[in-house]
């Protein structure tokens, strides 16, 4: 045999052997899990040091999206999804990656594994701790680091997480959903209405100043709402609204109940995400 068709054949089998040494790589990275439908993913916390149920580390969050990525999964961006829900099409098994509150996590710990691996992402903020990212209880993300990342890197997206509603009240209610006393009293109904527009649009304009938009999606603080307020973000200029519950998304989705399946917790596996997915997937194909 000629050395090089020998060094050739050699090259081959090193190659198809470190395939199958990959999990899923060789037999799964064409297989279609679903079409025509986006399961949207949820993180929060990305942290080496602090446990917690919504904070996982860098290293898992790599672990479970490159698991994804091995196995025939797409990632989209929220504006392929506004696309999608607007009749437009996704690749198969499409995955929209969110994280919740606007950590500064987002930026040191998940930006460059999500740059790495060419995936989008959308962070819904907070944005009154735009005013001192590092006072807050887990520093948060700044106004540079919203513009650096958001400028740099297309498919980075941030979106709203109210501006200063995402708390509960004196009673425990949500401040989302909750009427709330003042000066001694209840809120009225069209005073508790503004409030909710008001601050809706507050936390879209601070975002405006630092990203071109459209700032038109929410994540709902603590996962709590109800019709009422799902309608009162229509009115502040929302046109999507992302849910706790956990779920694929449709184009026949309420785009105002829109499900996400939590993958930031510290008991789902990197390869374990795919079987979530799967598992929601066969659940909602049950129920037609």
């Amino acid at each position: 045999m000629r050395p090089i068709v020998k060094y050739g054949l050699l090259l081959l089998s090193a190659i198809a052997a470190a395939l199958l040494l990959v999990p899923g790589l060789a037999s799964q990275n064409n297989k279609i899990w679903y079409s025509d439908r986006v399961a949207v993913i949820a993180y929060h916390h990305i942290d080496d040091q602090i446990q917690g149920d919504v904070t996982i580390t860098t290293a898992r969050f790599r672990d479970q999206l490159t698991d994804l990525l091995q196995r025939g999964y797409h990632f989209i961006s929220l504006q392929q999804f506004r696309a999608y829900m607007a009749g437009g099409p996704v690749p198969p098994n499409a995955v929209l990656v969110t994280f919740d509150d606007g950590y500064r996590s987002f930026y040191t710990n998940a930006y460059p594994v999500l740059k790495e691996l060419n995936i989008p992402a959308t962070n819904f903020v907070i944005t009154k701790d735009l005013a001192n990212p590092l006072a807050s209880r887990i520093p948060s993300l700044s106004r540079e680091e919203i513009r650096q990342m958001t400028g740099e890197t297309k498919g980075i997206d941030v979106q709203c997480h109210t501006d200063n509603l995402h708390d509960v009240g004196p009673d425990g209610g949500a401040l989302f959903t909750t009427p709330q006393k003042i000066g001694g009293r209840m809120e009225t109904e069209a005073e508790f209405e503004r409030r909710i527009v008001e601050d809706t649009k507050m936390c879209r304009a601070k975002l405006a100043e630092l990203y071109p938009g459209p700032e038109d999606a929410f994540a709902y603080p603590f996962g709590i709402y109800d019709q009422h307020s799902a309608s009162l973000l229509q009115q502040a200029g929302i046109r999507y609204a992302f849910t706790t519950v956990s779920g694929l998304t449709s184009r026949s989705t309420d785009p105002m109940q829109i499900p996400r399946i939590n993958a930031g917790s510290p008991f789902v596996q990197a390869n374990s995400l795919n079987n979530l997915i799967i598992r929601k997937l066969h659940q909602s194909q049950s129920t037609k």
